[in-house]
């Protein structure tokens, strides 16, 4: 009885514990760019099982970890697809986006490799690859690797997620510039 009286009371206490708090990427804010002559939509990014969470990744070498005290308000691979799709309306490109019924002429595939806190480095790391592909081909029109690396002063979960969204953004920037320069 007794055992049965400590277990609730400490799942008790672990229903009471506070959620840690959400932080946000924000979408970036290129220049505007003249809309393509064709319509592209963005895909879904891949990312491993441990960077596609709503937590944020620490890396130390080749161990992994959560980063304690925040946490994304999605999944990651959602939460880059949002913004990157708000930094493509930012630079003017709204009706370049394939969306409800638009037929693509091209997709955007993503694989997002690295979106994490490099803890020997004290630097956050963004790494993102981009592949234009030809919708009624498959063909594969251009591939580029989108790397960003910020410092950040502390381990806290604030300063590491404003550092994730800076590195962020320099890497939607140039996505944004890579597929306007291609199409």
């Amino acid at each position: 009885m007794a055992a049965a009286a400590a277990t609730a009371l400490s799942l008790g206490a672990c229903a009471s514990a506070p959620e840690p708090p959400i932080y946000d990427l924000t979408a970036a804010k290129p220049s505007s760019m003249r809309p393509f002559r064709a319509q592209i939509q963005i895909a879904q990014p891949v990312a491993t099982l441990d960077l596609d969470s709503d937590r944020i990744l620490v890396r130390d070498g080749l161990n992994l970890s959560l980063l304690p005290g925040g946490r994304w308000p999605q999944q990651l691979s959602s939460l880059f697809r949002a913004r990157l799709v708000e930094t493509f309306q930012n630079a003017g490109l709204a009706r370049s986006l394939a969306g409800g019924g638009a037929r693509a002429d091209y997709e955007l595939d993503l694989d997002i490799r690295s979106f994490e806190l490099d803890a020997p480095t004290s630097q956050v790391h963004v790494d993102v690859a981009a592949r234009i592909v030809e919708v009624n081909s498959g063909r594969v029109a251009d591939v580029e690797i989108f790397t960003a690396r910020e410092p950040v002063a502390s381990t806290d979960a604030a300063a590491v997620a404003a550092a994730l969204g800076r590195a962020s953004s320099t890497v939607m920037t140039r996505i944004v510039a890579f597929v306007a320069h291609r199409l």
